[in-house]
């Protein structure tokens, strides 16, 4: 398994609409990219910083992976994710390390990368997504 650099940050916030002018007027970041993704039922705005880039996500439905998250925790950090190098290959070694996956596969997500999570109870708390670029 190959990690090259944290991918992005994921932030659960509640507004993107008032969390961006955070980001844009105090911090001075650029919101670059704003995106739907349908099927992770939020909508996303992203920043760089450097390589790393942060990655607001606003819920689209209370129901879905962020609402619920912002439901028991509030806002904050989401999760972590890293740019992987043979992401199928990579999630194929972890489960043979016993650790434990939310997806034994890879999905689209954001910014057309392909995805996956690993249960945070497999990473002593830390919902961690691996992510690679299929044009790369």
């Amino acid at each position: 398994m190959k990690l090259t650099h944290i991918e992005h940050l994921g932030i659960a916030v509640k507004s993107l609409e008032q969390a961006i002018p955070f980001y844009e007027n105090v911090l001075g970041l650029k919101c670059y990219a704003i995106e739907e993704v349908a099927e992770q039922k939020v909508k996303t705005a992203f920043f760089k910083v450097g390589q790393t880039k942060i990655e607001l996500l606003e819920s689209t439905d209370p129901e879905g992976p962020v609402g619920k998250f912002i439901e028991k925790k509030g806002e904050g950090i989401h999760h972590l994710a890293f740019a992987a190098e043979g992401l199928q290959a990579s999630l194929d070694y972890l489960a043979g390390q016993g650790v434990q996956l939310i997806d034994k596969a890879p999905r689209k997500g954001a910014e057309g990368l392909h995805i996956a999570f690993l249960h945070p109870k497999a990473t002593f708390g830390v919902l961690t997504e691996l992510c690679e670029d299929p044009n790369k």
